[in-house]
């Protein structure tokens, strides 16, 4: 077997197979929406061996209904393929074996993962076509540094170097500079301790663009996410029924306190890197009140609390200018941190479903904070079963809301610590975030889990009274 990825993979057969299997992957983001074709703007050859071989891909996909997608998608070719790599073949074992070639998800090869290792060592981050790899300075990659894809499937694909080094593949790719990669370089250069740093990160020309492939950062060794403490620390409280919150040995307030303090650590960094500027009111309200209007289009609950929602928006829209900078922009319990040392913010991409010019766009911060407000309240009630009834029940409702309230406090606490701003002061501005990702999650839970849609519509309904 020779050249496996040219001579017995033509691009025609590639991408017949890319059509059948691309839809049935976790990052793939327009699952439901027929396809009308698939183009591979760039192959790459990384590696050309006897019996051996793996391309760097990309792909433009296009739909009937939604715009080009384009998605990063590294392959390797054996004439055999090893039992643990079975499971990403891009093609059944049958098809495979007819065409002399198994075609898999380059990301789940070891050998492959140490040849990404051994490029971005080099400086050479994949074969010979037009990609680049940028260096911070005074940073060094090692030579020999093993990977291995982080299990959990995510809508990129992350990659350990060695424990030292953590290599993110972002797998859909938006033209432009990635806010993953330019915001903590900006957070990094402006010694913000609250991040973990970029090393390096690698791009290409696509479709005429500078365009982010993926980055190199330090790996948060020993580390934990927030989102799993978060829900340690409300079960332990449902179990403990005779005890109260801050009684319970998994009190989750000092961390909350802690997280607090980091959102506000990165925030006071990114508008002193990136500078600061205002918005009127009523442009964050018009958007608030566009993203109502069509979700209560789709979910009835929704446009019976209408209403009282418009009015919280008109709130907003009063304020008249409001101070905005660069945010996180997409901010929850899932997207910190908890290493030995102090909480880090990760994973700085955005919303995905907003396009990177409105990414980009400088908003309060109180929309972070209104993100990590709302998943104190996801993950207070994430234990609670819905098969329960009567008392038990709601008994445990009134634990979780006692863990939510306390946390709440707790954070704003530590961010106001941190920054001399205290959220709850601005009660409309908060308020008016805090509706707007709730009127969001009803329509993911809407579409997604329905048995959970009662937990935004009742975070909007306390809201509109409050």
């Amino acid at each position: 077997m020779t050249t496996p990825n040219l001579e017995l993979y033509p691009n025609e057969q590639l991408v017949h197979d890319l059509r059948v299997w691309m839809p049935h992957q976790r990052w793939f983001a327009a699952k439901g929406q027929n396809i009308t074709g698939i183009a591979v703007v760039l192959r790459d050859p990384l590696v050309e061996e006897p019996g051996f071989g793996v391309d760097h891909l990309l792909v433009k996909v296009s739909f009937e209904s939604t715009a080009d997608q384009i998605y990063q998608v590294p392959l390797g070719y054996r004439p055999h393929l090893p039992d643990e790599l079975q499971s990403w073949s891009v093609v059944g074992p049958d098809d495979s074996r007819n065409r002399g070639v198994y075609v898999y998800d380059g990301l789940r090869d070891q050998e492959i993962l140490d040849r990404y290792s051994r490029n971005l060592a080099s400086g050479a981050p994949t074969g010979q076509g037009p990609v680049d790899l940028h260096t911070v300075p005074g940073s060094v990659i090692e030579p020999g540094l093993r990977g291995r894809a982080l299990g959990a499937e995510q809508s990129n694909t992350s990659v350990v170097l060695g424990e030292k080094l953590l290599l993110k593949m972002f797998r859909r790719l938006t033209l432009g500079i990635n806010p993953d990669v330019e915001l903590p370089l900006a957070l990094g250069e402006s010694g913000c301790r609250s991040i973990a740093p970029i090393r390096a990160w690698i791009d290409a020309e696509v479709d005429g663009v500078r365009t982010t492939l993926s980055m190199v950062q330090d790996f948060a060794a020993n580390s934990a996410d927030g989102w799993s403490m978060a829900l340690g620390s409300v079960r332990d409280l449902l179990i403990e029924g005779d005890l109260r919150a801050d009684e319970v040995g998994t009190d989750f307030a000092g961390e909350s306190h802690r997280i607090g303090a980091a959102v506000a650590d990165v925030h006071a960094h990114l508008g002193s890197a990136l500078g600061t500027g205002e918005r009127a009111a009523s442009e964050l309200a018009e958007g608030m009140l566009r993203r109502l209007e069509s979700a209560a289009a789709e979910v009835v609950e929704l446009a019976e609390l209408s209403d009282g929602i418009r009015e919280r928006f008109d709130e907003v829209a009063a304020l008249g200018r409001i101070p905005v900078h660069r945010i996180h922009g997409d901010l929850h319990l899932g997207q910190v941190l908890r290493t030995p040392e102090r909480w880090l913010l990760i994973d700085f991409e955005g919303e995905p479903a907003k396009s990177l010019e409105e990414r980009r766009k400088p908003d309060s911060p109180f929309r972070d904070v209104a993100g990590m407000l709302r998943s104190f309240d996801y993950a207070a009630h994430h234990s609670i079963r819905e098969s329960e009834q009567g008392g038990v029940a709601s008994q445990r409702e009134f634990r979780a809301r006692e863990w939510a309230e306390r946390n709440y406090a707790a954070f704003c606490d530590g961010y106001a610590a941190a920054s001399g701003t205290d959220p709850r002061e601005s009660g409309a501005l908060l308020r008016g975030y805090e509706l707007d990702k709730a009127v969001y999650e009803v329509v993911y839970e809407a579409r997604h889990r329905p048995s959970w849609l009662h937990l935004p519509l009742d975070a909007i309904r306390r809201l509109v009274t409050a």
